[in-house]
């Protein structure tokens, strides 16, 4: 029996809640960074995260000062702690905005995708999106005929909406036993078969839905 068999034995309920919950916030931000799309807000993860955060901001504070050798060194660990899921928090974030900031009109106009956005995220979405509407006006729209002005133009089979390249390379492992385990590579006749604990390199549209659903990590 190797490492990976011993690991796989462990119980995740024997893990910590708030380790568990790191090694989560670590997951969504590596995929965040390897997917082409931008996915679900992990919003209960972020909620329950934040709020420990600044218990133990609280906590730091109300013990700086304490000459307990032993009360010190705790502080120590809890603020190099702190630091590193703040580190993963604003990582993750800052993955999404880019998305947010490269797919604007694309995320905007496609409800199935504008629904992954948490509340600020799509404030924030909007309100970039009318800066950046205001710039081009002001710096050379305003010269076009009023039918060539629309950042989202499709005249002429042409779109000026950039999309997410969803037929780029991923690498993924399977997490879950799935039931239906086949994935398919869409647009040809390939298809191959997911099985737990393998890890592949393929085309993210292969893998979408499974990614969606959590049966499936991006690595």
């Amino acid at each position: 029996m190797d490492i990976d068999d011993l690991l796989q034995e462990l119980d995740d309920n024997q893990v910590p809640s708030g380790t568990r919950d790191i090694n989560d916030l670590t997951q969504s931000w590596i995929a965040e960074r390897t997917a082409p799309e931008i996915l679900p807000f992990q919003t209960a993860l972020l909620e329950r995260l934040m709020e420990r955060i600044r218990q133990q901001i609280e906590l730091v504070e109300t013990q700086t000062g304490n000459l307990d050798p032993k009360t010190n060194f705790c502080l120590i660990l809890i603020q190099t702690e702190l630091e590193r899921v703040k580190f993963l928090v604003r990582g993750y974030l800052r993955a999404r905005i880019h998305k947010i900031d490269k797919y604007s009109i694309y995320i905007l106009t496609t409800p199935s995708i504008r629904g992954r956005l948490s509340p600020p995220e799509l404030s924030y979405l909007k309100s970039h999106l009318g800066l950046l509407n205001s710039h081009f006006l002001a710096s050379f729209l305003r010269g076009f005929p009023e039918q060539l002005r629309r950042l989202d133009d499709k005249a002429g089979g042409i779109s000026m909406v950039e999309e997410p390249d969803l037929d780029g390379a991923v690498f993924c492992k399977v997490v879950k036993d799935i039931e239906d385990n086949i994935a398919r590579i869409p647009g040809t006749d390939a298809e191959f078969k997911l099985t737990k604990g393998d890890v592949y390199v393929v085309r993210y549209s292969a893998v979408r839905e499974f990614v969606l659903r959590g049966e499936v990590e991006l690595i």
